[in-house]
C-alpha cells in the first residue's frame, strides 16, 4: 500500500465510513459528503504535503505532451487546487473528525503558500514569465479569497508581501483577447482586496470585454469573439467573473452593479449543466481541456455554494448528479498513479486526450468541482434527502417541464 492509499484510508477511517462504488446511488448526504472530503484529500494530499514541506519540485512528476510549460507545473498544480479546496477549509477546524481534518489541511495550505510565495525556498514559484504564470496565480488568488479568515488572516505579514509581490509580477505578461483577460482582472481584484488599491484599466478590460462584447445568449460568453463548444464557461468565465465582481461589490468599484446580471447568468448556466449529466452519471467529452476531469463542472459547483441555483434545480439533486460523476472519474482505473499524483486523462489515463499546454499540474483543476463543501453540512445540499436530477427523472419517465432560453 502506497503512502498516499494509507492516508486516504486513514481519511476514511476518520470520517466512519467505508469505501463508496458507482452503483451506490442512494446513499444519504453525509455518507455521500465524507465521499466528497475523500475524494478532495486524497486529490490534495501529495501536493501540499510536499509543498508544505519544500519537496514539490523534488517529487511532483512532470507528465507532459510537451515540455515548453513543464516549469510552471508546479504553480498550475497548487493555484488550482487551492482553488478547488478554499471553500471547505474556510469552514475551519471543529471537534468533528472532519473538522479536526480541516485542521491539518489549513495548516498546510497556508505552509504551502509560504514556501510557493519565498524566493528562498527551494519550492518558490515562477509567477512572472510568460505567460502560463498569469493563470495560475489568478487561480490561487481566487482561492484565497474564498478563504479570507482561514488562509488569507493566517498568512504571516512577510508571507502576504511576497504574495503581494508574486501578484504584481503577473503585471510583466500581456494577457491575450480571450478569458485570459479574466485571469488578470481576478489578480487586480486580489491585489484590491489585499492592498486597498489596484490597476483598475486592467481589472475593468476584462470585466467590460465580457459584459460589453462578447455575451451571446442564454448564459454563454464567447471566449473572445468567438463561441466555443467546450467549458470553458464553467472552467474559467462564469466563475472567475462572478468573484471578480463580488469583490467589486464589496470595495463599491464602479462597474459593480453587473453582479446580479451575472448571478442570473450563472444560475442559467448551472441549469444548462445540471441537465449535461446523464442517468448514468457521464457528460459529454467535448471541446478543450477535456482531461480537467469534473472542473468542467466548476460554475454548477460554484452556483451551489453561493446558492444561486435555479429554480426547479434543487440542492440534493446537484449534490447527487455531481456525486454520480465523481465516482465514475475517481474509480476509474489508473486516475492516480502509484505515488497518488493524478495521471492526466478523461477517464483513467489517457494522455493523448490532452493539448499542448496540458501537463500533471494542469490537472488539479478537477478540485473546482469540490467548492460545496464549503457549505455546513446541516445545509440541504447535504441535508436533503437524494433526489434524481433532470436527466435521470427524465429518462425514468418523469414529467420534468420545458425548458427554454433565457437571454
Amino acid at each position: 500500500m502506497t503512502t498516499i492509499s494509507r492516508l486516504f484510508l486513514t481519511a476514511a477511517v476518520l470520517l466512519g465510513i467505508g469505501p463508496l462504488h458507482a452503483a451506490d446511488t442512494h446513499s444519504n448526504g453525509a455518507k455521500e459528503r465524507a465521499y466528497w472530503v475523500q475524494s478532495l484529500t486524497k486529490i490534495a494530499d501529495p501536493v501540499l504535503t510536499n509543498l508544505a514541506n519544500n519537496t514539490l519540485r523534488k517529487n511532483m512528476p512532470i507528465v507532459a505532451r510537451t515540455k515548453n510549460r513543464s516549469p510552471f507545473a508546479h504553480l498550475e498544480s497548487f493555484g488550482r487546487l487551492v482553488c478547488g479546496i478554499a471553500p471547505w477549509l474556510e469552514l475551519g477546524p471543529d471537534n468533528t473528525p472532519e473538522g479536526r481534518l480541516r485542521k491539518k489541511y489549513i495548516d498546510l495550505t497556508v505552509k504551502a503558500i509560504t514556501n510557493a510565495v519565498d524566493p528562498e525556498s527551494p519550492d518558490f514559484m515562477i509567477f512572472d514569465k510568460p505567460s502560463q504564470p498569469l493563470v495560475d496565480t489568478a487561480f490561487l488568488i481566487q482561492g484565497i479569497l474564498r478563504a479570507p479568515k482561514q488562509l488569507l488572516a493566517n498568512l504571516d505579514e512577510k508571507t502576504r508581501n511576497n504574495l503581494i509581490e508574486a501578484m504584481k509580477k503577473t503585471r510583466r505578461i500581456t494577457p491575450g483577447q480571450s478569458n485570459w483577460l479574466l485571469f488578470a482582472s481576478m489578480v487586480e481584484a486580489g491585489l484590491q482586496e489585499l492592498t486597498g488599491t489596484c490597476d483598475s484599466k486592467r481589472l475593468m478590460d476584462g470585466v467590460v470585454k465580457f459584459r460589453d462584447k462578447w455575451y451571446y445568449g442564454d448564459s454563454t460568453y464567447g471566449d473572445g469573439v468567438k463561441v466555443h463548444n467546450d467549458y470553458y464557461n464553467s472552467f474559467v468565465i462564469q466563475p472567475m467573473l462572478t468573484d471578480i465582481l463580488r469583490i467589486m461589490e464589496k470595495h463599491n468599484m464602479e462597474g459593480a452593479d453587473f453582479l446580479p446580471t451575472q448571478y442570473k447568468r450563472l444560475a442559467r448556466y448551472a441549469a444548462i449543466q445540471e441537465r449535461q449529466i446523464s442517468p448514468e452519471g457521464t457528460y459529454p467529452v467535448v471541446g478543450r481541456s477535456i482531461t480537467y476531469r469534473f472542473g468542467a463542472f466548476h460554475a454548477l459547483a460554484q452556483a451551489a455554494l453561493l446558492n444561486k441555483l435555479p429554480s426547479g434545480v434543487t440542492p440534493q439533486q446537484v449534490r447527487c448528479a455531481l456525486t454520480a460523476v465523481m465516482k465514475r472519474q475517481m474509480e476509474a482505473p489508473n486516475t492516480f498513479d502509484k505515488n497518488g499524483w493524478l495521471n492526466i486523462g478523461f477517464c483513467g489515463s489517457q494522455i493523448n486526450m490532452a493539448e499542448y499546454y496540458i501537463n500533471t499540474g494542469s490537472q488539479y483543476l478537477c478540485s473546482a468541482v469540490f467548492l460545496p463543501l464549503g457549505l455546513a453540512p446541516e445545509a440541504s445540499f447535504w441535508k436533503a434527502p437524494c433526489k434524481d436530477w433532470t436527466n435521470k427523472q427524465a429518462w425514468s419517465g418523469g414529467d420534468v417541464g420545458a425548458d427554454h432560453a433565457d437571454n
